[in-house]
């Protein structure tokens, strides 16, 4: 669990520097959507070296068979580089990365608690809500200073 939990962390750590740098080459560029097309370039050629390195290189034949709404995640991935990239510059990486926050706060909720696409039950209980609000508002708080 310590291990999980640490890429984790390495990976939330990640996305407000994702957001900076990509909103900062957008600019640069003159163009959020080609700075996302060069992330995604990149990001497209990562995976695939990690494919190549390690075992799974033939799981990619299992995907024409998999529930077609799964591969929306790709689409929700697009979504969110596109849009933290323009807005970011426009609104601030923190106050871009709070809102994300918050979304993930509520959908998070929601996947758990309805067990949706898979994922393990877990009832959203009144101690769980209270303690979601507080993580809001401890993000809240953040912005605020």
């Amino acid at each position: 669990m310590t291990q999980y939990a640490a890429i984790m962390l390495a990976a939330g750590i990640g996305v407000p520097i994702l957001a900076a740098l990509n909103a900062a080459l957008g600019k640069l560029i003159g163009s959020p959507t080609a700075a996302a097309l060069v992330l995604f370039a990149i990001a497209f050629a990562s995976s695939a070296l990690v494919l190549l390195l390690f075992p799974g290189f033939g799981a990619l034949s299992k995907v024409a068979d998999a529930p077609k709404h799964l591969l929306l995640a790709g689409v929700l991935i697009a979504f969110y580089v596109l849009s933290i990239t323009h807005v970011a510059p426009h609104f601030g990486v923190g106050n871009a990365v709070f809102f994300v926050l918050l979304g993930q706060l509520i959908s998070t909720a929601a996947i758990d608690h309805f067990g949706l696409f898979g994922a393990q039950i877990t009832p959203l209980s009144w101690i769980r809500a209270g303690g979601i609000a507080v993580m809001a508002l401890g993000v809240a708080i953040t912005q605020l200073a």
